[in-house]
């Protein structure tokens, strides 16, 4: 009897041993992007950039897998206190919205009104979130989960081993920076976040930075209204006054997007037209 069990044990135990070994084997859900050292390059190049508007800060930007998994977190200054600090997480925020709201090519139904997928950045987000709008409230869906968000030491923020890297710290942020991530032929592969000066500043680095790790393969999907084909989920400013209902705007009047995905302008407005176009 006992020498059955022994068999039976380690039987057991062999296949325990082999399924572990299989889900060990299994490539980590940040394989195949952008390493530490490649956000960080980018994202110092993308923030020196001409045309960015805004203030002039240095920025945060994160890296998401398709599944939220946090891959990088870098800073574009000398030292994490050079960026605020409350960016960090916002940039977190901001990847992980564009990479839940997005889609790839094909991933829609054919009789969906964008059958070949649709990109949708943070900005485009702004409007349909407001009071009366069709997506209200959807900033309180999925919100961050505080026990990656701030554990750690902070010298260790925005480095290699950043605390919430390999963590998904989830939440929805719906301004400006956020950008889902395209390889070749459509296929969204996770998003990018950056945070740190005004919002319009935000997505302007962003799209450099997904511009610059070559993971902007959007030419094959659809186009939020709005926007073009080259720049398929760009930040649209068509708020404009209207007197038959709307947003209420910071001088007192209502006004609307014309498209339902536009955002405001922003202090310093950036100069859209220096943006690349998108691959095919």
């Amino acid at each position: 009897m006992s020498i059955q069990r022994g068999v039976v044990s380690g039987f057991i135990g062999l296949g325990i041993s082999i399924v572990a070994s299989a889900a060990l084997a299994q490539p980590g859900p940040c394989s195949g992007l952008p390493t530490w050292a490649a956000l960080k390059s980018a994202l110092q190049a993308a923030v020196g950039h001409a045309g960015n508007g805004g203030l002039g800060f240095n920025m945060w930007a994160t890296v998401v897998a398709p599944d939220g998994t946090v891959c990088a977190v870098a800073f574009s200054g000398a030292q994490y206190t050079d960026q605020w600090l409350g960016s960090r997480i916002i940039s977190a925020q901001k990847a992980n919205t564009a990479n839940a709201f997005s889609l790839s090519n094909g991933a829609p139904p054919p009789a969906s009104l964008f059958p070949t997928g649709l990109a949708l950045s943070t900005a485009n987000l702004y409007s349909a979130v407001q009071p009366g709008g069709s997506l209200y409230g959807l900033q309180h869906s999925n919100p961050v989960d505080p026990d990656p968000a701030y554990k750690g030491p902070a010298f260790l923020f925005g480095t290699a081993q950043d605390p919430i890297v390999g963590d998904r710290v989830g939440g929805v942020n719906v301004f400006g920076g956020g950008l889902g991530l395209y390889a070749s032929g459509g296929k969204r592969v996770g998003g990018v976040g950056v945070s740190g000066d005004t919002s319009c500043t935000d997505h302007m680095v962003a799209w450099r930075v997904r511009n610059a790790l070559q993971l902007d393969h959007l030419g094959t999907l659809g186009v939020v209204p709005g926007a073009d084909p080259q720049h398929p989920d760009n930040i649209i400013f068509d708020i404009l006054p209207t007197a038959d209902g709307g947003l209420l705007n910071p001088v007192g009047t209502l006004s609307k997007s014309t498209h339902g995905f536009g955002h405001p302008t922003c202090v310093n407005n950036p100069d859209l037209t220096t943006l690349p176009a998108v691959s095919s």
